[in-house]
């Protein structure tokens, strides 16, 4: 049986993007405004104030880390700055309700698949 290359990083590569509060910086992608990706090397995990602020929880994923709201935010400025390409082009989803252009989802995180 053959593996089946991931050419995802390909047409967009990991963008390195630091975190406004702690400083953390990180690899990031976004595949679409609810869709990031994000690589953690261990500097970025010793500086990330929630991750280590975080405890596990209980359950078989417990030990997953949530994600960092303050690095959420920032990447999603990077994003909305044009440092972050957002890779299926898109617009910045908007909500009349909540026009802060850097919170395209006040309603809800997004989707962050998160590696360590």
């Amino acid at each position: 049986m053959s593996v089946r290359p991931d050419n995802r990083l390909a047409d967009g590569p990991m963008t390195p993007v630091s975190c406004t509060t702690c400083g953390a910086r990180v690899e990031a992608r976004k595949s679409s405004w609810e869709q990031t990706t994000v690589q953690w090397h261990a500097d970025a995990v010793e500086r990330c104030l929630e991750r280590r602020a975080s405890s596990p929880r209980s359950g078989p994923n417990g030990a997953a880390f949530a994600g960092c709201e303050a690095l959420r935010a920032s990447i999603r400025e990077a994003a909305v700055r044009g440092d972050l390409t957002v890779q299926d082009g898109a617009p910045l989803p908007t909500n009349p309700e909540h026009p802060h252009p850097a919170s395209p989802h006040p309603d809800g995180p997004d989707h962050e698949v998160i590696h360590a």
